[in-house]
């Protein structure tokens, strides 16, 4: 058997650069039209319509269907494995090249979402808070919750349900932060951070970004559950 072919072809989808941005503003989880896609690649309607067409073909993406609107997302937590371990090669990796930073890349490297879970500064400050509490402990390529750190999460009121395994997840994961250059946390427990962050105000989505603002009851909860100060 080759792997040849097929991995040509999907590096070639994902190298064009509409296709590219594309795949990576749907790094957040979310699902966008491809009215907002069209306009994240910089493309026409019906460019960003064949460039779709090609991705979903290839079960990079999926569509979701809501009454005349179709969304498109991410296919699986695979096809995000795959765009964040290429944009942390390209960060870490590749040769450097000089860009200068704006304000949305200062925002990123802060707090991100990277698909269902935390990264920047926040997401490498979450695992590093749990790592040395005791309530997870990180391989090279896996991590355990311990016992410690179920009671922990369940004080913080994360519910056990959102803790189970699924052959469909990686429970517990590192993931190497392209920004920070150091692991956050991933897999069913970051998710389930992230998840809590949000639902409690302490993040916040930035409007068409991946980048995400820390409120301040953000701060203050951040400070207290995990003694993490973020300035």
């Amino acid at each position: 058997m080759t792997l040849g072919p097929g991995l040509a072809e999907v590096t070639a989808l994902i190298g064009d650069p509409a296709r590219a941005n594309m795949l990576a503003a749907l790094m957040d989880g979310r699902a966008l039209t491809a009215t907002e896609l069209a306009y994240v690649a910089g493309v026409g309607a019906s460019t960003a319509s064949a460039h779709l067409a090609k991705l979903h073909d290839a079960n990079l993406l999926s569509v979701v269907k809501q009454g005349r609107h179709r969304y498109f997302r991410l296919a699986s937590p695979l096809v995000s494995r795959m765009i964040e371990g290429i944009m942390t090669f390209a960060a870490i990796g590749s040769p450097p090249r000089y860009r200068p930073r704006s304000t949305n890349d200062t925002a990123m490297r802060l707090a991100r979402t990277c698909y269902d879970h935390l990264a920047g500064r926040l997401g490498v400050a979450l695992a590093d808070a749990l790592v040395a509490h005791g309530h997870v402990v990180l391989g090279d390529d896996a991590g355990e919750l311990t016992t410690a750190g179920i009671l922990a999460l369940d004080k913080l009121g994360i519910a056990k349900d959102a803790l189970r395994h699924s052959h469909k997840r990686v429970f517990c994961r590192p993931c190497l932060d392209w920004s920070e250059r150091r692991p956050h946390l991933a897999g069913t427990i970051g998710a389930a951070l992230a998840t809590h962050c949000f639902d409690h105000h302490w993040i916040e989505h930035i409007r068409d970004s991946r980048a995400v603002r820390i409120t301040p009851a953000g701060r203050a909860g951040l400070r207290s559950a995990f003694d993490i100060e973020l300035g």
